[in-house]
């Protein structure tokens, strides 16, 4: 994942930094990705995109997600409709509604003595971690 990402600038030289071409079709998907807190489908970013007159294929936006994300540039969220994809931020979770499909950032943060049992019990160092939550819309209470 990479670290810090706090604007389309910063994602264009971590992009740079690690010899990725900055091809235009890889700019439009940045930067519509950072200009919305949205998860988006490929085929929503291939329809926004052409709703700004930016000449992509759909083959183009599907190679170019998988290179941005195995890149650590965005993040690719998986769920049985497809994959969703986002700029990254900093370490945060996802509340999927199970009934409208909406995926939602929300900041948790562990307590350190669950972080420090986690790197105990497998002899590694926690640098990130996201935790997935699946919610209903509340009932009415009769």
């Amino acid at each position: 994942m990479a670290p810090q990402l706090k604007s389309y600038e910063d994602v264009l030289e971590y992009c740079r930094e690690r010899g990725m071409r900055l091809t235009k079709q890889r700019q439009f998907i940045l930067k519509l990705l950072w200009d919305t807190d949205e998860h988006l489908t490929a085929s929503a970013i291939y329809h926004r995109l052409r709703q700004q007159d930016k000449k992509i294929g759909y083959t183009s936006i599907y190679q170019n997600l998988v290179i941005l994300v195995n890149a650590g540039a965005i993040e690719r969220i998986e769920k049985a409709e497809g994959s969703l994809y986002s700029h990254p931020t900093l370490c945060h979770s996802h509340v999927h509604c199970l009934d409208n499909g909406q995926v939602i950032d929300v900041m948790v943060m562990l307590p350190q003595e669950i972080i420090t049992a986690v790197e105990a019990q497998l002899g590694l160092e926690v640098s990130n971690y996201r935790i997935e939550f699946f919610a209903h819309q509340p009932q009415p209470r009769i």
